[in-house]
């Protein structure tokens, strides 16, 4: 779904395909669940927007004292309430992100919308170039990206906040939420958090479909879902692998979970050739943003389509986002320290350094320097680091620090590492506004914010095929309560998941619940980048370059090795196809407002 609205309405139509809601008409919404509202005592008009698993008893109970900050966290999914009185807006995010909410300047106030591209469409706002750059380059620094949207003007509202829009005035923004630590370990909040998720959902769609890959995550989402269904029927589940193997890992662990409730009909969906990554790119949908499954967009489009022919699929589940949610940042070992918990510090750095191959020393290192440097401290220093030219891996040594240092690839334009700069010293400069969390929580936070919002754009992916894609793990009850839990309750770092087979006893078969790696379409990957390679070389030529962020020549070149198997990270390489393949169907197909008349100008 998308929603949207405005401080002062009058005489604007909704986008296409909307529908006004309330008495006023300030709020719109495209899509499904429906918008609930209720008129408060003192004539304001409250909105729950999303996907919220409050009864309607309890949403009538909201008029009785004024709406409460912790409102878009009070109950299950993932939503965004709006308080509404003449030209004032109060718009409640929720702290996850999960549904990102947007603002813009116009007329004589504000337009906010679920979607930026919409709300771009409205005001003709362009590409945002700083924003393009951090995301080619620097999408493991989140605190980079700061308020910017994908086009110009147009910026994100922050999570767990509490944001007023009123006429002509500024946003005034106050946090609601933080992840201050609760007494206990997380596995029981985690349990109640993930069954309410997936109960939510089962009972707006009985017919729901889940993935299935045999992961842990995946697995307990079926498996929940499957109890969570009507009498009768059963949950179909989808297992995706290569044509040739229909054996391995991933599928014996995903006929295991399978075989282990009877309600759920198994179905493998075989990828061939044409499903390869990296195969015809900038077919994608237009999103918000560039979606996380552009590269493998012919295999996600053809199981959704799979999807929609076998079961008429109106409702799909995936485990997307428990790996941000569950696992720990190496920054925890700083936290260990820092909070003088010394011998269980000692025993993980030695279990960390087991499961990197790395030597132990150093890692102590990392962690001494880490406790000794802020966040603001970190920003700044990789700011000096860009400016000067020197590789951002000087910033922080070994896994234990406040954000990933990779090096920019010698495809990076001056004018690129200016715009990078500029914007994490403007980062720096800003005020957290989540100051004096343990170090591992406030990554945790960038990070599982980062993956939520990403993941929206996979769902515009899904909903331009008419289904609607939910990922349970990255809802707001489910986040939090694995960031509360305190440091003595929190598993090793080097363990793979425990919080969550703890939090699935009963629920998982003993021998998944026990499992420790993950399956890898790695082969894949470089199979479908040698494959794709004459098309993914035009690309260099293309809209990154013409922003001068990117020397096409290095970047053909660099695209050259990789295919032939040249060992090197890929991630800059497919950040930067990425959004080469967003930015060209954005160019393709520009995000409009709706036809001209009386309702207002036509935009974009």
């Amino acid at each position: 779904m998308i929603f949207g609205g405005f401080t002062d309405g009058a005489g604007t139509r909704p986008p296409a395909g909307a529908v006004r809601l309330g008495r006023a008409g300030q709020i719109w919404q495209a899509g499904s669940p429906s918008a609930r509202s209720l008129i408060m005592p003192s004539g304001a008009t409250v909105t729950v927007l999303g996907w919220c698993g409050a009864t309607d008893a309890e949403l009538r109970a909201l008029s009785a004292r004024p709406v409460a900050d912790d409102v878009a966290l009070r109950w299950s999914g993932a939503y965004t309430v709006v308080e509404q009185a003449g030209d004032r807006t109060v718009v409640y995010t929720d702290p996850a992100g999960a549904v990102p909410v947007y603002a813009t300047r116009y007329r004589r106030g504000w337009a906010w919308s679920s979607s930026a591209r919409t709300l771009a469409g409205l005001t003709g706002s362009p590409v945002d170039h700083v924003r393009v750059a951090v995301a080619v380059f620097l999408p493991h620094v989140p605190a980079a990206v700061g308020r910017r949207s994908f086009f110009t003007g147009v910026q994100q509202l922050p999570p767990g906040s509490r944001i007023e829009l009123a006429g002509g005035r500024e946003l005034r923004s106050r946090t609601v939420w933080r992840p201050d630590p609760v007494p206990g370990p997380a596995d029981g909040r985690l349990r109640t958090s993930l069954e309410d998720a997936v109960q939510l959902r089962a009972t707006a769609d009985p017919c729901l479909t889940c993935d299935l890959s045999g992961g842990l995550d995946s697995s307990s989402l079926a498996l929940l879902a499957a109890t969570a269904r009507p009498a009768g029927g059963a949950l179909n589940a989808v297992t995706v692998h290569p044509a040739d193997r229909y054996d391995g890992a991933d599928l014996t662990y995903a006929r295991l979970a399978a075989a282990h409730h009877p309600r759920i009909s198994h179905h493998l969906l075989p990828l061939g050739s044409e499903h390869l990554p990296y195969t015809d790119i900038t077919a994608v949908p237009a999103t918000d943003e560039p979606a996380p499954s552009t590269l493998t967009r012919a295999r996600f489009e053809g199981q959704l389509r799979w999807m929609l022919d076998r079961f008429g699929s109106r409702t799909h589940l995936t485990g997307d986002g428990g790996d941000s949610v569950l696992f720990l940042p190496p920054a925890h070992l700083a936290d260990l320290v820092r909070h003088r918990l010394h011998r269980r510090a000692a025993g993980e750095v030695a279990g960390w350094a087991r499961l990197r191959h790395s030597a132990v020393l150093p890692l102590l290192r990392d962690v001494r320097t880490l406790n000794r440097t802020s966040r603001t401290q970190a920003l700044t220093d990789l700011a000096t680091t860009l400016e000067q030219g020197a590789s951002p891996t000087s910033v922080g040594n070994g896994d234990v620090r406040w954000f990933p240092a990779l090096p920019l690839p010698g495809w990076a334009t001056a004018e690129a590492v200016r715009l990078l700069s500029g914007t994490v010293r403007e980062a720096a400069s800003a005020d957290d506004p989540l100051p004096g969390l343990d170090t591992a929580v406030r990554i945790g936070v960038d990070e599982v914010r980062e993956v939520a919002r990403s993941a929206t754009a996979d769902a515009q992916f899904a909903a331009a095929y008419g289904i609607d894609l939910h990922n349970p793990f990255l809802d707001p009850r489910v986040i939090d309560a694995v960031l509360r839990t305190e440091l003595r309750a929190r598993p090793p770092v080097h363990a793979y998941k425990p919080v969550l087979a703890l939090a699935m006893s009963g629920v998982l078969p003993t021998a998944l619940a026990a499992r420790t790696t993950k399956g890898s379409f790695n082969a894949d990957h470089y199979t479908g980048l040698r494959t794709n390679l004459p098309d993914l070389r035009r690309l260099a030529d293309g809209r990154l370059a013409a922003l001068g962020l990117v020397d096409p020549d290095l970047l053909r070149a660099h695209l050259t090795q990789a295919a032939s198997g040249v060992p090197m990270s890929l991630a800059m390489l497919e950040q930067a196809l990425t959004v080469e393949a967003w930015l060209r169907t954005t160019d393709r197909t520009p995000a409009a407002w709706t036809s001209p008349g009386r309702g207002g100008p036509r935009h974009g």
